[in-house]
This record gives C-alpha cells, sequence and structure tokens, in this order.
C-alpha cells in the first residue's frame, strides 16, 4: 500500500513547493436491454498526480508508477515543467494559491454498494425492461447503471492532507415505441442521469419497476400525440429540463477560465465579462443561484477543491444580481474577483482547472398546480432530448422529450417534439415563477479543458414558469 505523506518526506526537489494526489478509482457498468443482460464490466485505475511551483509557476507530472523511483521521475518532470513555463507565466503565483488543508470526506452511504451482487442488480434492471413492454408497439427497453468507488488522497509540503473518498451511481432507463414513420423515446432523466453520492439503496426494485413502467406509457403516447406548436407563450420547465438549462446557460458562462479566455480553443468563451460581476442583471429579481459542495446527496458534492480550498457555499445571482463566478484560486488572483472552491480535476492525470460543482436554483414560494392555473397558453416540457448553445453561452436551443399543452390554466393535452429557444439574459429576465419544491440530478459527463478532462456535476432545481419564450415544433 502507498504510504503518501513518507512518500512526500522521501523525495528531494528543489521546488518551492510539492503535492502528491494519489486516485483510485473504480468504475462498474451494468446494462439490461429487453430483458437481457447487454453489458457487465468492471474498471480499475490508479496513480499519482505530482505538482510543484517553481519561480511563481506551477508544474504537473501524472504516473501510475507508484514506486518511490517513478514519484521521483514524475516530480523531475514536474519541476522541469514549471521552469520552462516560468519564463512565459501569466501571473506570479504563490502558496497562497494552495492553502493548507486537513480533512476527511466520505459520501453518505446507507448501503454499501458491495452489499448487492451484480446478478441482484441485473434481475431488477431485466425485470424493469420487462415492466416497460406495455405494447407491441414498444420496440426497445433499456436498463443500466453506472456504479464509481473514488478515492482521492493528497499531501502537500505546506502540511495538507486531505481524504475524499466518493461513491457514485448513475441510473438510466429508457423506452423507445413505433408507429408508421416515427418512433418515440422516454427516458427517466432526458439524457441527464440520476446521479447522487449514495449507496445501493438507490436500487430499490418497486421505485424502478414504477418509473420503468411510466416511461413506457409515455413513450407510447407520444406516438398519437400532437406536434408542439410554433408560437411565443409561456414556457413552464420541469426539474429534469431545467438541469441542463442552469448548466448550459449559468454554470458554463460563469466559469473564470472561459471569461480569461483559457478555454476559447476548446470548450469556448463566454459571454460575461469582469466588470458584469455585481452589475449585469442576469435574471428577474426571483433567481437565485448558489454554488453548493455541500448538499449531502449531489454528484458534486465534497469538502475541498483541489487546490486545498475548504468548499462552502456560495451566491453565484442573487436577486437576479450576478454576484460572484466560478473560479478556484488561481483565477482569482487573475481577476482580482471573488471565486469559489471550484479548481478540481477529473483523475490522477489530469490538472485541476475551473469546473462546476453542484450549481442549484435556489427553491421559491409558488405551488406547482398555482403556477399551471397562472397559464392563459403555455407549454410545459420535461426531459431534455437535444442541446445547442454557442461559444459564448449565448444563443441556445433545447429540446425536449414530453410536453403538455397548457390552456386557460388547465393542462389539456401531450405534445411531442416540443422544443424552445432564446438568449441567456433574456430568458432567465423572463422568469416569473420558481416552484417551492426542487429536485436533484447530474452529469458524469461535463468535458472540458485540453487535454480533455470528464468531470461530475450536480444540479438541485424547481419548476420553472418563463414568459414569453419562442417555442416550436420538429
Amino acid at each position: 500500500m502507498l504510504d503518501l505523506q513518507r512518500t512526500l518526506n522521501q523525495v528531494k526537489s528543489d521546488a518551492d513547493w510539492v503535492s502528491l494526489r494519489h486516485v483510485t478509482e473504480k468504475t462498474t457498468h451494468r446494462r439490461v436491454r429487453d430483458e437481457k443482460i447487454d453489458g457487465n464490466s468492471v474498471y480499475f485505475d490508479q496513480g499519482v498526480m505530482v505538482e510543484v511551483l517553481v519561480n511563481g509557476h506551477f508544474g504537473f507530472a501524472g504516473t501510475s508508477d507508484l514506486t518511490e523511483s517513478g514519484i521521483k521521475r514524475a516530480l523531475g518532470k514536474a519541476v522541469a515543467m514549471a521552469k520552462s513555463g516560468s519564463s512565459q507565466k501569466v501571473h506570479n503565483f504563490t502558496t497562497a494559491q494552495r492553502p493548507q488543508a486537513k480533512g476527511i470526506y466520505s459520501s453518505p452511504v446507507i448501503r454499501p454498494i458491495d452489499s448487492m451482487s451484480a446478478k441482484e442488480i441485473t434481475d431488477i434492471f431485466v425485470d424493469a425492461t420487462k415492466a416497460m413492454k406495455v405494447s407491441d408497439k414498444i420496440i426497445s427497453r433499456s436498463a443500466g447503471t453506472m456504479i464509481v468507488e473514488t478515492s482521492f488522497h493528497v499531501v502537500n509540503s505546506s502540511g495538507s492532507e486531505v481524504q475524499q473518498n466518493f461513491s457514485i451511481v448513475s441510473t438510466d432507463f429508457s423506452a423507445t415505441s413505433g408507429g408508421p414513420g416515427e418512433t418515440q423515446t422516454r427516458s427517466d432523466n432526458g439524457g441527464l442521469a440520476r446521479c447522487f453520492q449514495v449507496g445501493a439503496e438507490v436500487f430499490n426494485r418497486i421505485d424502478i419497476l414504477a418509473r420503468s413502467k411510466r416511461i413506457a406509457e409515455e413513450s407510447l403516447e407520444l406516438l398519437s400525440a400532437d406536434n408542439c406548436p410554433d408560437e411565443a407563450m409561456d414556457l413552464l420547465l420541469a426539474p429534469d429540463q431545467m438541469t441542463l438549462q442552469v448548466h448550459e446557460s449559468i454554470g458554463h458562462p460563469l466559469e473564470y477560465d472561459r471569461i480569461l479566455g483559457d478555454e476559447r480553443n476548446y470548450a469556448g468563451w463566454s459571454f460575461v465579462k469582469p466588470e458584469d460581476f455585481g452589475n449585469l442583471q442576469y435574471g428577474s429579481k426571483l433567481m437565485n443561484v448558489t454554488f453548493d459542495p455541500t448538499i449531502a446527496d449531489a454528484m458534486a458534492s465534497y469538502a475541498f477543491d483541489d487546490s486545498g480550498l475548504k468548499a462552502t457555499k456560495e451566491f453565484l445571482i442573487k436577486d437576479g444580481v450576478l454576484v460572484r463566478g466560478l473560479g478556484g484560486l488561481e483565477s482569482q488572483a487573475r481577476l482580482n474577483l471573488p471565486g469559489v472552491a471550484n479548481f478540481r480535476s477529473s483523475s490522477w492525470n489530469r490538472a485541476p482547472i475551473d469546473r462546476m460543482a453542484n450549481i442549484n436554483l435556489e427553491p421559491g414560494t409558488t405551488k406547482f398546480q398555482d403556477m399551471i392555473a397562472s397559464i392563459e397558453r403555455g407549454v410545459f416540457m420535461m426531459a431534455n432530448k437535444s442541446w445547442s448553445i454557442d461559444d459564448y453561452r449565448n444563443k441556445f436551443q433545447f429540446g425536449c422529450e414530453y410536453a403538455k399543452l397548457i390552456e386557460n390554466g388547465k393542462i389539456t393535452k401531450t405534445l411531442k417534439n416540443p422544443n424552445y429557444r432564446g438568449t441567456t439574459v433574456k430568458f432567465w429576465n423572463g422568469l416569473k415563477a420558481v416552484s417551492e419544491n426542487r429536485e436533484t440530478y447530474g452529469s458524469p459527463f461535463c468535458g472540458k479543458g485540453e487535454p480533455n478532462q470528464v468531470i461530475r456535476v450536480g444540479h438541485t432545481t424547481p419548476y420553472c414558469l418563463f414568459s414569453n419564450v419562442e417555442v416550436f415544433g420538429a
């Protein structure tokens, strides 16, 4: 077993500061399609990232060779990288960007993952796909999970020691129906996953079978539904769709490395400018958005980011006004703006960058039925199906799986192929009601950075009502 503190004490370097981050990760996939096993695999990965500070510049080198000599070689590469880059550095960093941190974090697991066998999980998924066969028109049924068990252990020369253990479970269920000239798919999550930091308690047979039957019935319902109308009207979005709306039009544009231009070659820039913080009316006064990695079971909860900054809840947008961005200590120093503890890496072989974590729209005071009753003509959309947003995270277009037409304060019929489009600030300033209840979703596949790193994010969102939105059918 690797003794990280002993290894740190043994390696010698002329660096001003040294850190070792040991990451182990086990990823399990279970999938069933049409009552047959479609996938059953386990992957294991581990390694160490060596990080150094030399001449005001950080250098990194990862290694899967966990011997003392392997880590020493990586240390030498990290020092060489830091020295080489220091002549072109964009900022003179210090250990202030790597505060001392000590602590332990573990996901709130009720029932350990290994308390359920592969067969037990697969049997539930077989029954789930069987429950979806509500008609011969159901032509494809699937159920699956990805289970990720990760450990991050960090020590450094300023006395930090942090151990963080994550148990993350994502589940997805979908049913596709077919009719003359078309197919319609309804999922349990709209392409995003039901992702939580939990244990095997998430595999509740009764709950899974009920959800599976419901989505199959709704898939069948879509075959005979009318197409979504093309007009500007009120738009009510469910929490599963609000998850992607928040992710794309709030989370990404507020990342400081985008605003600085670091991501322009790959993930893109942002329409947000440094002078907008404290001034820009991002949305209506009902809009309150927080960064909060302290929520117990949310996908991207943790105690410290990878710089050692303690994770705390912070308002990004308060009463519609932009007040804070998503930037770790390095970006905060470069922009001279307050940020959050979101300097995160995806694994041992990636350097940390500014990332989303749990970005949440805070609940309002309106009951869902009162939102429906207030709408003279509008559409209620659920579950993301497609999305497109420009490099500046300004103009966007989203498609959903399932919708309901609302007329004179009542839901009247199901609609298929619902879509809507808008521009970020105008759209959010049209927010006119926020529900008092909210739900949690997430994604295990948020990509960014060069070289690319895919990270896990979470969003807790309510039902939201927007005015005068352009909606259209396929």
